[in-house]
């Protein structure tokens, strides 16, 4: 391994571990990623020619070719990598719009009840569905607004809290647009949607189903009357549309989430085009809403809803940290660390793609699921046929163990970090009562895919 390769992984490790002590060192991990992403390419570019021979063989220029070269590989890197991101954007625009004309206030009716473990199981399937739909990241902020609405003791809103983080992140696991880790497979055609709804779904429900079933016993009673209140106060001031508006912008929204699938079937364009196609039209809609709220209330109205100003509630430091990390593991692949890497694993574990996918799905649940899956990608090639191909056990227990295993623990997931703000939960209390419960629920979904993989459905489906 040569000292360049050398410097690049101490880079790599120190951003990393910068990134993972974000709470301590109050450095946003995105700034940190983004400084990962330029200085692994520098040192890359000190002297590329040794890179390009290991993993270009095939090229054989010199001097300003293979400048133009290694500048050409990074640049396809980069088109990979906004592929994912023009979809987080479009993705997140999207529920943004829907969410700020009331969209979800539905969502707070259906949750009424007057038991405490029939609320829980409410919860569990509402987030466990939505969160295949949306991301688990605003599903999680959704339900536990919700929550608030309807629990008043903090020690039972935590229990709640914790199920919320483990349905958002079984929920998106089986769903190829419900979170950032299927949505990268989906997009570099490891699995496709069809493939990951259909054989991920089973273990996803059994993983949070589990979980669910052992935390009811931790809830006990009813609860009070004045909880069982929806407030909808501040709702008719602040939305701008009607009630129709608003149910045709919910339709539109959620339904063209549904449909980018489709979409990409019948047109064979990539995911973030479809996701794009709906933002298009969502926006066109809304704006002729407000042509006719401007012929009512003047034109000198200024309507904070549009999409135009809801583009800046977008999480764009979010979006650079995924540039960031994933620009900066193309580096670690295009300098031959991550082929070695899944050689190794492979060899210790003797090809149990079920062990080396479920050792990075509890990794997962210390570090963020978003360079491990990224590194995955680029350490092992898609095959035409067996566990590596298209729909193959590996990619779908890729998916299933890196959406899942972040429950493990708390800051394992975009989901868990956000509850564990929002709700005030500690890492200690949530490995102490929760994580052994979440990785029940995870072993127990692998071992139901093992069954049906070997025992009902041998090939993809």
């Amino acid at each position: 391994m040569s000292t360049l390769t050398l410097a690049i992984i101490v880079v790599f490790v120190l951003g990393y571990a910068l990134i993972a002590m974000e709470s301590l060192t109050k450095i946003n991990k995105a700034a940190v990623a983004l400084l990962m992403f330029v200085f692994c390419w520098v040192l890359y570019m000190v002297d590329p020619s040794p890179f390009v021979q290991l993993m270009h063989p095939e090229f054989k220029g010199i001097g300003d070719q293979l400048v133009t070269f290694a500048n050409k590989l990074i640049t396809e890197h980069l088109g990979d990598t906004a592929t994912t991101l023009f979809f987080l954007m479009g993705a997140m625009t999207i529920v943004e719009i829907v969410d700020q004309n009331g969209g979800f206030n539905w969502v707070k009716d259906v949750m009424r009840s007057k038991s405490k473990r029939s609320l829980l199981w409410k919860i569990a399937f509402m987030t466990f569905f939505l969160s295949a739909i949306l991301d688990n990241l605003t599903t999680s902020i959704v339900m536990i607004m919700i929550l608030r609405k309807l629990v008043q003791d903090h020690k039972d809103r935590m229990i709640y809290a914790s199920l919320v983080i483990i349905a958002a992140n079984s929920g998106g696991a089986f769903s190829p647009i419900g979170d950032v880790t299927t949505i990268m497979l989906w997009n570099a055609g490891m699995i496709t949607a069809g493939g990951v709804i259909s054989e991920i779904f089973i273990p996803s429900l059994i993983s949070m189903i589990i979980p669910a079933f052992v935390l009811q016993f931790l809830l006990k009673g009813k609860l009070g009357g004045d909880m069982l209140e929806t407030d909808h106060s501040g709702d008719t001031e602040l939305l701008e549309f009607n009630s129709s508006q608003r149910k045709i912008i919910f339709a539109i929204g959620v339904g063209g989430l549904c449909f980018v699938p489709v979409f990409h079937y019948f047109t064979d364009l990539p995911p973030f085009v479809g996701i794009l196609l709906v933002l298009g039209i969502l926006w066109t809609i809304t704006e002729i809403f407000y042509r006719s709220l401007h012929r009512s209330k003047g034109d000198s109205e200024d309507f904070s809803k549009r999409v135009s100003n809801l583009l800046s509630r977008i999480d764009m430091s979010t979006i650079l940290f995924f540039l960031g990390i994933l620009m900066a593991v193309a580096c670690l692949e295009e300098v031959g660390v991550l082929h070695e890497l899944g050689g190794g694993l492979n060899s210790f574990f003797q090809g149990n793609h079920y062990a080396v996918t479920g050792v990075i799905g509890v990794l997962s649940s210390i570090v963020d699921n978003v360079p491990l899956v990224a590194g995955s990608m680029g350490m092992y090639p898609v095959q035409a046929t067996g566990d590596m191909a298209v729909d193959g056990i590996f990619w779908q227990l890729l998916a299933y163990c890196a959406g899942v295993g972040g429950s493990i623990l708390i800051i394992g997931s975009a989901a868990g970090v956000v509850v564990m703000g929002l709700e005030k939960i500690t890492f200690g209390w949530y490995m102490k009562k929760i994580s052994w419960i979440a990785f029940l629920g995870y072993l127990c979904g692998i071992l139901s895919y093992w069954i049906i993989r070997t025992f009902i459905f041998k090939t993809p489906l």
